[in-house]
């Protein structure tokens, strides 16, 4: 594509929005893409999960449920039976051994609607020994401002079990007091942020780096003209987005697609001894260093001796014992390493090999 063909189609471009896009479709296929997509280095300020979490009773178990010095799940059972006409006393204590309160978790992925599935996790509040077989009953679940976003119910999916037999002995695998229940929460309502009708765009980096949001700035500008994006500091980056609905969609998409140069991370080099690891990242280069590696056995041995009385260390009259203690020190001939300005990861990797040396050392 030549320069005047290019005029041409930014003539036609300002026509409208929509116009401008169909462009940048077009140019993208003539364009020389670099490392990474926008969309695998930064994500949409508001496109995140929300948690909700809820309080509930699962049902059925075979007499692995909370014990009767539970009083929450008592008053809990208490109060539903209620609900459902059947009047009992204050002082009724029912004795439940198939029941256990649970708190019931999820995570709601963002512009989710009503009438859609998500898994939920349940985990026993009580003294519960498995939730298998169980079954959970209806659960409101409620968000951070206290509103019911979701209901949950359905059986549970337990991966461990617990047995104990008749002298006390238990074999316990993975862990029977967490389950899950597959899609099983609906959700009631959506949950809104609000950023879908802002009039701005804000792409938060994964990886803060003042080069890589410079680098997202320059490639929108470039691409759309003008000032449409500023990066604000090393970890956000401003877009002036379209308020109609589908614009937007389709700007974010084409935002995404573009491809940007990540900017350099800092070399890493970390050491753990305890587990005798060491881990070393790309473009570790050193300084002009001498490095010996050697080793010092310190041996120390400890025996006891029988001293009699009358003798040189023994005057009290007494048959005692006493303690010897003999410290040697052994030094090994050593191994010194000189390595250059400039060594890369590589050549310290096979120099370390060579010599048998470990982290530990």
């Amino acid at each position: 594509m030549n320069t005047q063909e290019k005029q041409n189609l930014l003539v036609i471009a300002r026509r409208g929005l929509r116009g401008l896009m169909a462009l940048v479709l077009i140019l993208m296929t003539f364009e020389t893409l670099a490392a990474r997509p926008i969309a695998e280095v930064a994500d949409v300020y508001g496109d995140r999960q929300n948690q909700l979490i809820g309080y509930g009773l699962v049902v059925g178990l075979d007499g692995s449920g909370d014990k009767s010095q539970v009083k929450f799940t008592q008053q809990s059972v208490v109060n539903m039976i209620k609900q459902f006409g059947v009047q009992l006393d204050d002082s009724t204590n029912p004795k439940l051994k198939n029941v256990a309160a649970v708190s019931v978790t999820a995570a709601i992925e963002p512009h989710m609607g009503p009438g859609q599935n998500v898994t939920v996790t349940v985990s026993s509040l009580g003294d519960a020994k498995s939730l298998r077989g169980g079954t959970l009953l209806l659960t409101p679940l409620r968000g951070i401002d206290g509103e019911v976003y979701a209901v949950a119910q359905g059986s549970l999916v337990v991966g461990g079990f617990n047995a104990t037999g008749e002298n006390g002995t238990s074999v316990t695998r993975n862990t029977p007091t967490v389950g899950r229940i597959p899609n099983g929460a609906t959700l009631e309502r959506a949950i809104s942020t609000g950023v879908d009708r802002d009039p701005t765009i804000r792409l938060q980096l994964r990886h803060p780096n003042y080069e890589t949001a410079l680098n997202i700035s320059k490639a929108i500008n470039l691409t759309f003209g003008g000032q449409v994006a500023k990066a604000l500091n090393k970890g956000q980056v401003e877009i002036s987005a379209p308020i109609d609905s589908e614009d937007r969609v389709m700007f974010v998409a084409m935002i995404q697609e573009l491809e940007i140069e990540e900017g350099r991370k800092m070399p890493k080099v970390v050491f753990n001894s305890r587990t005798g690891t060491v881990v070393i990242s790309q473009r570790v280069t050193v300084t002009e260093a001498a490095v010996s590696q050697g080793g010092i056995t310190v041996t120390v041995l400890e025996s006891e001796s029988v001293s009699q009385p009358g003798g040189a260390f023994n005057t009290a009259g007494e048959t005692a014992v006493v303690q010897n203690t003999q410290i040697s020190v052994d030094e090994d001939d050593g191994t010194t390493m000189v390595w250059p300005p400039g060594t890369n990861l590589q050549e310290i990797v096979d120099a370390i090999n060579n010599i048998g040396a470990t982290p530990e050392a």
